[in-house]
């Protein structure tokens, strides 16, 4: 075997970081849920009303962890070269910054400028 596919086969992570991969993503799938019950429900009265006015940007953080999570282990993005990496996270960071003017631009037409609608 040469050392460039050695090299290789020792930077692929093992079951162990798969089965750790796994666990962070149900545990952010988890607080998804909670936090939609949480806000749908009202209760409890105080997480309620800290997460209620945040409550889609949180989701959308939330879900964009898990999206990274599964990229880069279960997509071997982490292990392929920095051009397919580059080809992937450029357009999704032009998109998320999209996203998140749009998000705040109807944020200040409906709450902050409600003369607007």
């Amino acid at each position: 075997m040469d050392a460039p596919a050695a090299a290789h086969e020792h930077s692929h992570p093992g079951p162990w970081v798969y089965t750790k991969i796994a666990v962070v993503l149900f545990i952010l799938t988890f607080l998804e849920v909670a936090l939609y019950d949480i806000t749908d429900k009202g209760r409890p009265a105080l997480v309620a009303q800290i997460f209620g006015p945040i409550f889609i940007e949180t989701l959308l953080f939330l879900s964009a962890i898990k999206f990274a999570l599964v990229a880069m282990f279960y997509m071997h993005l982490k292990q392929d070269h920095k051009l397919f990496s580059g080809l992937l996270v450029f357009p999704l960071t032009i998109a998320a910054v999209v996203v998140l003017a749009l998000i705040t631009l109807f944020a200040y037409l409906h709450h902050l400028h409600p003369a607007l609608k």
